[in-house]
């Protein structure tokens, strides 16, 4: 059974087929957040402490930390804020991190100061983030999120992302990383834009567990880019990934829509063993009053966007 390990100095998390899905909280990244990123580049991290602080509380089981507040000289500016801010949130919570750059000095800065076994997050099929990324996973023994696009981009055809995956963890191989520590995005198309994007995803999760025997995640929004009541979608779509394969998920916890779903797939799928989980978060459930609109029972929240380059369209703002 495939079990990717992740850490923080006091607090292990089991990503794997047989584990309750893993929710990775998306909210810590300043693309598509104009303030947030403002107040970054400022040095003030009131919101980061917020947003860390409120998606440990909706349930998270890990957060993404993403510090590219601007497209302007990346390799300067992104690794110190990187570095700034794992350590405020390791300062604040024990859950698990993932250190999500595009940007190989950012991550390395992260990953030396970086407490436990965090995920990082991400490196592509291209040769040159292969070569750059794969020694850093090997040298710190760390997992990390293989996305499937290589030189010639996000391909339609759901084979051709298979065939992607397949050479990053033959690639991995070479450099003594076990399959186990890859954690594949098929890379989710918005439906609204693709009719076929769910049908795809669950395709390929199925043969990515079955063939390649590696956890997967995605950016779980991306599937309801463009279409009005984005979260009723982004609901509905959460067991379907997780009945096709899928372990983790990119996302906001703070949705309790969204949560609620993860809490009843774990159910379903038997790993929430007595309902013990779902029993202690809905013991004292209030059902809503007539009328209320599912939008006005939502905590609210912002979006943890998309980053520049080439992954863009991978996580898309809500």
């Amino acid at each position: 059974m495939t079990r990717t390990l992740v850490a923080s100095a006091t607090k292990e998390v089991i990503i794997g087929f047989d584990q309750p899905f893993c929710v990775i909280g998306e909210r810590i990244n300043p693309t598509g957040r104009k303030k947030l990123a403002a107040e970054m580049i400022e040095g003030n991290f009131d919101t980061v402490r917020a947003d860390a602080l409120a998606q440990v509380a909706a349930g998270a089981t890990m957060l993404d930390i993403n510090a590219g507040v601007t497209a302007v000289n990346p390799n300067e500016t992104e690794p110190p804020l990187m570095v700034k801010t794992l350590e405020i949130v390791q300062e604040l919570t024990d859950v698990p991190l993932s250190i999500d750059s595009s940007v190989s000095a950012a991550i390395k800065a992260g990953l030396e100061v970086a407490r436990g076994r965090p995920l990082v997050n991400s490196v592509t099929g291209e040769i040159e983030k292969l070569e750059a990324i794969l020694p850093l996973i090997k040298k710190y023994n760390v997992p990390v999120v293989a996305i499937s696009n290589d030189e010639t981009g996000i391909s339609e055809d759901p084979d051709v992302r298979f065939a992607v995956a397949k050479r990053i963890v033959e690639h991995a191989a070479d450099y003594g990383i076990p399959a186990h520590d890859i954690v594949v995005d098929p890379l989710v198309m918005p439906i609204g834009a693709m009719g076929t994007a769910g049908k795809q995803v669950f395709h390929l999760l199925r043969r990515l567990r079955e063939e390649l025997k590696v956890n997967t995640t995605c950016g779980l929004s991306n599937i309801s880019f463009g279409l009005p009541h984005r979260h009723g979608i982004n609901a509905g779509f959460i067991p379907m990934v997780i009945g096709a394969g899928m372990t983790s998920a990119i996302m906001n916890p703070c949705r309790p829509q969204e949560m609620e779903a993860v809490r009843a797939a774990n159910v379903l799928n038997g790993t929430d063993p007595n309902c013990q989980q779902w029993i202690t978060t809905y013991r004292d459930h209030q059902p809503a009053a007539p009328g209320t609109s599912a939008a006005a029972q939502e905590t609210p929240a912002g979006t943890g966007g998309r980053r520049r380059g080439g992954r863009a369209g991978r996580r898309a703002a809500s």
